[in-house]
């Protein structure tokens, strides 16, 4: 059975690390810990410079910082994923189509291996 995951996990590893809010942001370089409390609520998504500075803090990935966020896009572009290999296979293939399909079958392969790991 698959676990449903959090959208982040921001918190938890803040509270691991025993830091405040406030102290969270002066590393990140913000004015207060409000913008953490938007992020950790899930009121706000950080942009990738912010996550990648959570990232250093923490020590995790931040694929597993936002694992919730992370599974919720992998399955939106695998999606997608998919449909443009239809679309290039089903079109008049030009000399780079090969090259693609079989990057875009790369891409579902490790998705999937992803997908059965966490089952």
């Amino acid at each position: 059975m698959e676990t449903k995951r959090l959208q982040n996990y921001l918190r938890t590893f803040r509270k691991r690390t025993g830091l405040s809010q406030d102290e969270i942001a002066f590393l990140l370089g913000c004015q207060s810990g409000s913008k953490v409390s938007r992020c950790e609520r899930l009121r706000r998504v950080p942009n990738l410079e912010t996550a990648l500075a959570y990232e250093v803090i923490f020590r995790v990935p931040v694929r597993e910082l936002f694992a919730g966020l992370f599974e919720k896009v992998e399955r939106k572009t695998i999606r997608r994923v998919g449909q443009l290999a239809r679309k290039l296979h089903n079109s008049k293939g030009d000399r780079f189509s090969e090259r693609k399909l079989e990057a875009l079958a790369v891409a579902v392969r490790e998705a999937g291996k992803v997908l059965r790991q966490r089952q």
